[in-house]
Order: structure tokens, then sequence, then C-alpha cells
């Protein structure tokens, strides 16, 4: 009796035992697939988050893909909040499930520094476009270097090595570094001798650093947050000017459109074709006035300021009828060439030759830039690279422009319009600083090949993002703005820096 009572015992324990494990496998697979479920939602959450960023994107190209006018008429594409901040995508009754997206882009403070963020686009051509480096270097020496000695932190040493990378020969310049000192290291390599790729290339350069190039903004949120002010930081890291680092000045992508207000190619005013670039100017409205000097010009340059001059130097401009088998011999250099000169010029048919003053004066160049700088060209492209925004370019940038005085950045930082209107025509071209007397002719002719009134590539952040914080994705895209329907360059994923602004700074809709 006793033992079959220990052998029920025994079997109740046993069942008990076996009930156990049952429920602990039960609530352990329970607890995987509530897990499998919350992954599953989370990462679908971040595949929604991922197409806010994309209807973001293509909210941009929509809206670049529109007339200038157009733009404007919407708040323009500098800074509008209404078109580029907490744009909702996804509805819900629950304004925490709401899903939107905002384009940010960094602001500036009244000094021309980085500071903030603003709900917009940044031009590309606010950087300074290292793939251009060696042309302007060619057109006046030193002026890669001078253009990079105005980065934060830049040295010589390192100038002249970003130099030597991108050139094509071998011959180190003064401070610079090539193949002979890149062998030499473990592993060796050389020196990419040719343009870059990627920005980030440069971290190959000797003397290039992370910090240099990246700063001390780990994030590219383009704050110094309290997690990226740390007690060993470099000081420099944490200037206004430095803690975004390198990165923040450069580009590879940097264009402007080569093009009228309509869309259609300027008047080429090199071309050995004089009577078509007659017809092409009398297309674009010019005055005959105009016309003639600038055929006369092509024919037979200006004058030398020791040439003598006919009898009717200082009278109004004769009239008469261009010699067209007369073969175009001087190319104009830029299109300013044409301001404030005279050419001595014999009709046909005449039998003296007569003085053309230019109806280009200086005195009145407020009146006929904008016309001038619209519609003709010393550039047959399309599109001109590399040259640098001084309607938008942050003080760092502007202060390497060759010809750039501190005075001048001062001036150009207190009178300049960050976003042109079609009301003041003249801040479309970088001829403004003549028109309105902050430089002269001579100054302007040499800071001309550096410096536009605009681009046509833009840079932005575009956050998706669910207004209760649950998920979000961030992309760093680069826009080219030169064809109809303008396309992405660069496309950097930055979701693993996370959302990099607070919901409050995205914007939120919390109304029922």
């Amino acid at each position: 009796m006793i033992r079959r009572r220990s052998q029920r015992g025994l079997i109740l324990i046993l069942v008990l035992l076996v009930i156990a494990m049952l429920s602990l496998g039960a609530y352990a697979f329970t607890s995987l697939m509530l897990a499998h479920r919350e992954a599953a939602a989370h990462v679908g959450r971040l595949t929604q988050a991922r197409s806010l960023v994309d209807s973001g994107v293509a909210a941009v190209q929509l809206f670049l893909a529109q007339t200038a006018e157009e733009q404007q008429q919407a708040g323009g594409i500098y800074d509008n909040p209404q078109a580029f901040q907490a744009v909702l995508v996804v509805d819900d009754p629950n304004p925490r499930e709401r899903g939107c997206f905002s384009v940010i882009s960094p602001a500036m403070d009244a000094s021309g520094n980085l500071s903030g963020v603003r709900f917009g686009l940044e031009d590309e051509s606010t950087r300074l476009n290292l793939n251009v480096l060696l042309v302007l270097d060619q057109q006046m020496p030193g002026a890669g270097r001078q253009l990079l000695m105005a980065l934060p932190g830049m040295t010589e040493d390192v100038a002249d090595a970003i130099l030597d990378w991108l050139d094509p020969d071998d011959e180190p310049r003064e401070f610079g570094a090539e193949i002979e000192y890149y062998s030499g290291l473990t592993p060796p390599y050389g020196p990419k001798n040719g343009p870059l790729d990627t920005v980030e290339e440069l971290l190959l350069v000797r003397g290039v650093t992370p910090q240099l190039l990246f700063g001390a903004d780990s994030n590219r949120n383009g704050q110094l947050d309290a997690h990226e002010m740390l007690s060993d930081q470099s000081p420099e890291l944490t200037d206004p000017a430095a803690f975004r680092g390198w990165s923040a000045y450069l580009t590879l992508y940097s264009v402007e459109w080569n093009l009228t207000p309509e869309g259609q190619p300027r008047v080429y005013l090199n071309t050995n074709d004089l009577n078509k670039l007659v017809s092409d100017l009398e297309a674009v409205g010019f005055p005959p006035e105009w016309i003639t000097f600038i055929v006369a010009y092509r024919q037979m340059g200006p004058m030398n300021s020791g040439q003598s001059t006919p009898a009717l130097l200082g009278a109004a401009n004769p009239t008469g009828t261009l010699n067209m088998n007369l073969q175009p011999q001087f190319p104009i250099g830029q299109v300013l060439d044409l301001a404030g000169v005279q050419v001595q010029y014999q009709f046909q048919g005449a039998t003296t030759p007569v003085v053309l003053n230019s109806p280009f004066s200086i005195e009145g160049a407020a009146i006929w830039l904008p016309t001038l700088m619209d519609y003709v060209t010393v550039n047959p492209a399309a599109t001109i690279p590399g040259r640098i925004n001084i309607n938008q370019a942050p003080a760092t940038v502007l202060y390497g422009i060759p010809g750039m005085t501190p005075e001048l950045v001062d001036a150009i930082l207190t009178k300049r319009s960050v976003e042109v209107g079609a009301d003041d025509p003249s801040r479309r071209h970088e001829t403004w600083l003549l028109a309105e007397g902050l430089v002269t002719l001579e100054q302007m002719k040499a800071l001309t090949p550096f410096i536009t009134g605009g681009g046509r590539v833009f840079r932005a952040q575009v956050v998706g993002y669910y207004q209760g914080g649950q998920s979000s994705s961030r992309a760093e895209v680069i826009f080219d703005a030169t064809s109809p329907l303008p396309r992405i360059v660069l496309w950097r994923d930055l979701s693993h820096l996370g959302r990099g602004y607070s919901i409050e700074t995205l914007g939120a809709n919390w109304a029922p």
C-alpha cells in the first residue's frame, strides 16, 4: 500500500514538472513570437520611415522642376517651412502615428557662420569645389592654395598635398607630397593624380584627419550636441566655423546654368560667324548701338590707352554700316571686357575711322548689367562648374576667394539677398557688386572667374519620421537641377546616426 502511494506521488510530481515545463515552453514561445512581432513591426516602421524620406526627395525634385517664378510664388527654396517642414504624408487620427518629412539645411548667423537650421535647400555653389581647384590655379597661380587656406585649421603643407593629390604629375609642390611619400607608407599606395570621386577620399591625403574633415559634429546635424562637447575635445573643433569640419565647406558637384532667364542658351560672343552673332543679338532684343559696338570690338579690339584717336573722339557715337567682310580677330575674355572701353572703327563706305565709345558705361552699370549678363556669354557650355555663390556662401568660404578683402566680405554679408526675387534681377549675377559700387571694374573682372550669383545643384538632409518618435530615417541628398527633371547625384543614408533633430525642431501637427 505504501509503495503504491509513493508511486502515485511520484507520478503526480512528474505530471506537475511536465506541466511546468510545457508552461515555460509556451511562455518562451509566446515571448519569442511577441519579440518577432515587435521586430517585424519595427522593421516595417523603418521601411515606412524610409518611404517618408523617398516622398520628401520626390517633393524636392518636383519643386525644383518648377520655374523660378513658380518657386518664388510657392515660398522659395532657401527657407520655406510651408513647403519643407513637417509635411504630412501618412495621416492618422492619433497624432503620434502621423508620418511626415522635413527638408533641412544649415542656416547662417549675421556674421556668415553656419548656425542652426532652416527648412529649405543649400546651394552647392556655396561650397568650394575641389575638382575645379587646378583650373582656377592655372588661371591665377596660387589661387588653389589660397582657397583651401580659408578652411579652419588648414595649413600650407596640407593644402599643397591636396593639390598634389589632384594634379596629374608626380612633382611635389613647395609643401606638397607625391608618390615618393605615399609609396613609403604601410601599406603603400599612390596619389590619385586626378579628380576626386568623394570628399571622403581626402582622408588618404597626407595630413588630413577625420577630426579635420568631419569636426566634432559626429551625427551630422549641424549642431554641437551635449555628447559631442567632450572635455578632451580640441578647442578649434568646437569653434563655430570649425565644429562641422571641412566637409561642410567642400563639394564635387557645384554647377551653374549658362542660360537666359527663359532657359535658352545665351548668345555666344566669341563665335566666328558674325552674321549669326548679329541675328542672335537682335533676337534677344539688344539695341543697334550695343550690337554695333560688340561686333566692332570682335573685329578691331579695344583701343590702347596710348593709341592716337581721330578727331571725332568725344562726340556722340557715330553710326554706319558694319563691314561684315572683316573677320573677328579679338575674342572677348569676359563679358565685362566690353565695359568702359573704346573701339576705333571704319564703317563700310567711310573714308576715315571713328571712335566708338562703349555703351556699357561704368556709371550706368546698374541699368545695362542685368540684361547683358542675362543674355550673352563667352563660354559656349550650357553649364559652368565650381564658382562660389556670393549671395549664400558662408564667410569661411568667401574669405578664401582671391581678391576678396575682409572689408568686401563684410559688405557682402551686410548687403546681400540670400534668395533673389524677380524684382531685383541684378542680384542674379555676381556683378551686383559692381552695380552697387562695392568694387571697381578691375576688381570685378578679377573676381568674376571665382564667383557667381547662384548655382543649380542643391543639397539637403531629408528626415522621414513619425510624430510619436517611434521610427525615423534620414538621408543627405544632392539634386542636380540643370535638367528639366532634377536628378539625384548623391544619396547618403544617415539613419545609423539617429534622427539628428528633435520632433520639436522637425515640426509636428497635433491638431485633431
